[in-house]
């Protein structure tokens, strides 16, 4: 083994970790944001609304923010922005945890979304180490971070929440964490943050030679998102590649608004139709989420795309989380738990059928020299489908919520399948079904 391979090895581990680190941050927030704008809202403030807006200005940053980063590193190098952007990410958590009002979680949430150059970079960084062979498989590692990432960072947030209330302990009685009782899980976010910002100055070799920065452009965040809307415009008009964008879009819109109401749902009262559900009962589901999309994209996805090609398990795993989305707010009390599992597995299993596939296919039919772009437009939609989904869950739960009509707590579960079973369509008859599949003929195709 040469040196350079070892390091290489060496660099692609703390790169790895650097990134489980950020999906821990992002994951440890999820099972306790509503509960957390539950406690700072003042009195007949409507709560759907305010858990969309701060997950809106996390989103939100990210899409303005994410290729600007991107272009800055490589003009300055990839270690100082991603070491720049975990800095950020340390205060953004302490910030958030110690909140004491819902502007000031607001402009915390905002922060983190701004600093959270990490995945971009460190895709580049990749890409940076990686001879061309390589890397496909090495981008595979970001998947299995992102996988990690959220089925520990759920959980964590769950089981750190609220710790004056803990019945094993009375430590944290009369502190701090009584009067904000979100901040212990914030402070292990900040500090993992800290740690992979320490492992990173200590262990992380710059990997973009100092000649091939002088080539980068000066950029600004406006130039970067006028060169984005540039982008997403031409690609919206090729064929195959259109339609995989589409249905990808109405899917994100749906799976996001899921994010919204999903614990809004199970923290409501029984008598009401909810499920009494805790942060911890939260974080474990959503754990049990991340675990079986883990599951599916590391073990099962490969043998499913031999026999049918992703194209096909485009509309399956899109069908299969549109029916586990439309059912969540149809689960009794009486069978909560067997009745999260089993909605979740679909969720989960659709989504981890449907995002590598999709992957995989904008992929084989971009040409090798814009896949880099492909990828960027599709993660740039992905970002801003997530900005309209939150505002739209918020909204839908807090018109509809306690209706006894029509318009229930249900509508927005009901907006979430029609989102998915529209893709389904957009896919099946767009141009994106059984088009010439690489996946089953071992080959690449031609870029349309």
């Amino acid at each position: 083994m040469t040196e350079q391979t070892s390091a290489t090895k060496g660099s692609l581990l703390v790169i790895t970790l650097v990134v489980i680190v950020d999906m821990i941050g992002f994951g440890i927030i999820i099972p306790f944001l509503t509960f957390m704008v539950d406690h700072l809202a003042p009195q007949g403030t409507d709560k759907g609304i305010w858990v969309a807006a701060l997950m809106s200005a996390y989103a939100g940053a990210v899409f303005l923010f994410s290729s600007f980063w991107g272009t800055l590193s490589d003009r300055y190098g990839r270690r100082p922005i991603l070491m720049f952007g975990l800095a950020g990410n340390t205060v953004a958590f302490v910030i958030f945890g110690l909140s004491t009002s819902l502007w000031m979680a607001f402009f915390a949430r905002l922060l983190a979304g701004l600093f959270n150059a990490n995945i971009p970079v460190a895709r580049a960084y990749i890409s940076d180490v990686s001879r061309p062979e390589e890397v496909a498989k090495r981008q595979g590692l970001i998947g299995v971070a992102f996988g990690v990432g959220f089925t520990i960072g759920p959980a964590l947030g769950g089981w750190l929440s609220r710790p004056a209330s803990w019945t094993w302990t009375d430590a944290f009685v009369g502190t701090i964490f009584e009067t904000h009782p979100y901040l212990l899980p914030c402070l292990a976010s900040s500090g993992l943050s800290l740690f992979a910002l320490l492992l990173a100055f200590r262990l992380l070799p710059e990997s973009h030679a100092p000649e091939n920065r002088s080539k980068a452009k000066k950029t600004t965040p406006m130039k970067e998102l006028k060169s984005k809307f540039s982008d997403i415009g031409s690609l919206m008009k090729r064929p195959v590649i259109s339609p995989l964008l589409y249905s990808g879009m109405f899917f994100w819109v749906g799976f996001t608004i899921m994010h919204v109401v999903f614990i809004l749902f199970t923290m409501m009262p029984a008598e009401s139709g909810g499920l009494d559900f805790s942060e911890s009962d939260n974080g474990i589901v959503f754990a049990f989420i991340g675990l079986i999309g883990m599951v599916t994209q590391g073990g099962m996805i490969g043998p499913l795309t031999e026999r049918y090609g992703s194209s096909r398990l485009i509309a399956m795993g899109l069908s299969i989380a549109g029916l586990g989305l439309i059912a969540i707010p149809y689960v009794d009390i009486s069978i909560a738990w067997t009745g999260m599992l089993v909605t979740s597995l679909l969720i989960a299993f659709g989504n981890g059928l449907f995002t590598p596939s999709n992957m995989a296919m904008l992929s084989n039919h971009s040409s090798y020299d814009e896949r880099g772009l492909v990828m960027g437009v599709s993660e740039s939609l992905r970002s801003l489908c997530s900005l309209f989904g939150v505002l739209i869950g918020g909204i839908v739960w807090d018109l509809t919520w306690d209706g006894d009509s029509l318009f229930t707590y249900h509508t927005a579960f009901w907006l979430c399948g029609l989102f998915s079973f529209i893709a389904v369509i957009i896919h099946v008859t767009g141009g994106a079904w059984d088009v010439d599949d690489p996946a089953l003929k071992g080959k690449e195709v031609e870029a349309e």
